[in-house]
Parts: structure tokens; C-alpha cells; sequence
């Protein structure tokens, strides 16, 4: 069914694993088509809880866009480009099933972009985080400025895209770009868990909380009465208060016993 990328679904979680290893899974337009086809089958197929986006191979989760596909490009032609990958890494920020980056390596370029568009993101000891496009005398295209910024703060996101400086694994546990570090053989079982935990919450409020935080970190400029966020919380608490799930959720609450939610 795909060609640069690898599915497997167990227990409701669906594992992406970007298969092109011999170029450190650099994102091509193939790559970038692949994973639009699986956010089809994410969206759509109940089967589908949850999601990881990994890489192939011991060195890279994803090194970076594949610059062969640079050459000649027009002005016209490289923005077509820069949205066609944003629009696909809204998609993964905006999913109501939640999709986790499981870093195993360098996530460079497009790899980084990548894994910030993700819910959140968990690497191993031997991952690498930059944005170094300036090397090559561009900028990030698929969503870096904003993402970075958001996640560790406009000084450090301006010191490492105007340097082209690398965060090690405990430099992006510190400034809050992942959540866990772990050894290499750990991390795919470590990201299950957590997913696993969050599949046996109410779904439709998970994805009301994804609604929610994603409210939070959008731009000033489009938040600028700093209440739209806290309006969207106040319509999105009540979609969830009448949901059987809710009803679910206190009665076994109140009756002591584990909540079988249904996601309606």
C-alpha cells in the first residue's frame, strides 16, 4: 500500500515508521504522500486509537527535507512545496486520535518540523533536534518558526535556526521539546505505554483536549483578546457533558469500578 513508509496496528496503535533508511528517511514528495494516505486511515478507521510516527533504522527518525528535490524549483514551485507540507503536519497537529513522535535519531530540517507537528514526542539517548536550514540559506518551511517557538520560547528558537545549532536529547528533555528520554531499545515500548494509558480514557475528550491546547499555543495575533482559547473550553467542556461517555465516567466514579468508555 505505500512504498517509503511502514504500518503496523496493534492493540489500536498505529506505528509509522518512515522506511527509507539508506537516506537517513529524508522526507521526499512520496514521503510526504505516504503519510497524507495514513492520516486518511487514521482519521477514518475505528480501529485506529492512537499513533506513532517513527523512523527506520538505528541513526535518524527523519535528517531532514531531500534536497535533491530543491534543485530548480521556482519561487512559485518551493511555497507550493512549504504548504503542501504544512497542510499535511496540520493534519497530524489537529487529529482527534492522539499521534506521538517516537524520536529515535537525528530529526533535522523536515524531521524536526515533523515532530513538533505531533502531539507530543519521546526520544532516545542518541536523538539530535535542529532546524538548520540556514546552512543552505533557507528557512524552516514546513511549520518550524512557529512550532519551535512555541514549544522552547522565541530566544532559544532564534539562537538555534539563526546558528544552525543541534539539541542533544537531555538539552531537549530540559527545555520541554520531548517529554521522556529513554535508551534506544526502550523507546517504542515506552511510547506504547503512554498510549495505552490514553486509550483507556474517553476518546471524545481526548480529542477535546487536543482541541483545547492547540487553541493555546497559536499566535498572538491570532489570540489577541487572549479569550478565545478559554471560550473554546467552555463549548468544548460542554460537548463533552453530554456524551454517554460522560455518563460512563462518573457512574463508575461513583461506583468505584474502571470506566468502559465508547467514544460517544
Amino acid at each position: 500500500m505505500y512504498n517509503t513508509i511502514l504500518t503496523n496496528l496493534e492493540n489500536g496503535i498505529l506505528t509509522i515508521t518512515i522506511n527509507r533508511p539508506e537516506k537517513m528517511n529524508a522526507l521526499n514528495a512520496e514521503v510526504l504522500t505516504d503519510l497524507d494516505h495514513a492520516l486518511d486511515e487514521i482519521y477514518t478507521n475505528p480501529e485506529i486509537k492512537t499513533a506513532i510516527i517513527t523512523g527506520a533504522g538505528p541513526k535518524a527518525f527523519v535528517a531532514g527535507a531531500d534536497i535533491t528535490e530543491f534543485n530548480g524549483l521556482s519561487r512559485e514551485a518551493s511555497m507550493a512545496l512549504a504548504k503542501r507540507g504544512q497542510d499535511i503536519f496540520f493534519r497530524i497537529e489537529n487529529s482527534k486520535k492522539p499521534i506521538v513522535a517516537a524520536v529515535n535519531g537525528f530529526a533535522l530540517g523536515g524531521g524536526c518540523e515533523l515532530a513538533m507537528a505531533c502531539h507530543f514526542r519521546l526520544c532516545s539517548e542518541n536523538a539530535r533536534f535542529g532546524q538548520p536550514e540556514v546552512n543552505l540559506g533557507l528557512i524552516p518551511g514546513y511549520g518550524g518558526t512557529q512550532r519551535l517557538t512555541q514549544l522552547v520560547g522565541k530566544g532559544k528558537s532564534m539562537e538555534l535556526q539563526m546558528t544552525a545549532g543541534m539539541l542533544n536529547a537531555s538539552e531537549a528533555l530540559q527545555l520541554g521539546l520531548v517529554n521522556y528520554v529513554t535508551p534506544p531499545e526502550a523507546l517504542l515500548n515506552k511510547t506504547r505505554d503512554i498510549l495505552l494509558i490514553i486509550q483507556s480514557k474517553a476518546p471524545i475528550a481526548i480529542g477535546k483536549v487536543i482541541e483545547c491546547v492547540n487553541v493555546a499555543v497559536v499566535s498572538d495575533s491570532a489570540n489577541a483578546n487572549g479569550k478565545s482559547g478559554y471560550d473554546k473550553e467552555i463549548v468544548a467542556f460542554g460537548d463533552c457533558f453530554v456524551t454517554e461517555d460522560m455518563k460512563e465516567g462518573t457512574s463508575a466514579f461513583l461506583e468505584k469500578r474502571k470506566a468502559d468508555f465508547k467514544g460517544r
